[in-house]
């Protein structure tokens, strides 16, 4: 990341920190996960709205972000958006099981990505992981400008380092060796 870029994304996260109101979720009422990757990033804003002064504001809850792996740059569009929502879904956990919730983006791929009849291994996996959330999303393609909140993140994402909330070390499924041995002859 350059200087001039590093300053932009200090900005932007003091703006969003010090402008925002993040409120203590009410349960009774959905969530709305915004999501929104690109070749550098993936961005989520999970947001729930309140009601103040007889008016229904959205309240932000948290926003996430993280930079593209290098294993991850070759994959298309529609892939890391789909890679978007997984991810999402794993590090928002506490706030979305067993809670209602809409899943916002602007790719219209994310809903057909869920009912491919022959899906890859990576998309295997992925239908397998958010399954548990089956019957309390919805997802809502929808255009337009109301994405600024994940747009921002994902284009700016935060370095994967030990000190990013949202980091998950390289090592976790790491195999250090396999041993086989014949027991009995």
């Amino acid at each position: 990341m350059t200087e001039e870029r590093g300053k932009e994304y200090e900005e932007l996260k003091n703006a969003l920190t010090n402008a925002t109101f993040l409120p203590i979720p009410y349960w009774k009422l959905p969530f709305n996960l915004y999501i929104d990757a690109c070749g550098e990033g993936l961005g989520d804003a999970l947001q729930k709205m309140k009601i103040i002064k007889d008016k229904p504001v959205d309240g932000t809850i948290c926003f996430i972000s993280r930079q593209i792996k290098p294993t991850q740059e070759r994959y298309g569009e529609s892939l890391i958006e789909f890679l978007c929502l997984v991810w999402a879904l794993e590090k928002l956990h506490c706030y979305l099981d067993g809670t209602v919730f809409d899943v916002i983006t602007y790719c219209n791929a994310v809903t057909s990505l869920l009912s491919i009849q022959k899906p890859n291994r990576h998309m295997l996996r992925w239908h397998i992981s958010i399954q548990e959330y089956r019957g309390n999303r919805t997802i809502a393609p929808k255009s337009g400008n109301i994405h600024k909140n994940s747009y921002g993140l994902s284009r700016w994402a935060s370095a994967n380092t030990h000190k990013t909330p949202a980091w998950v070390p390289q090592e976790e499924h790491h195999v250090e060796g396999i041993c086989v041995t014949k027991i009995g002859t």
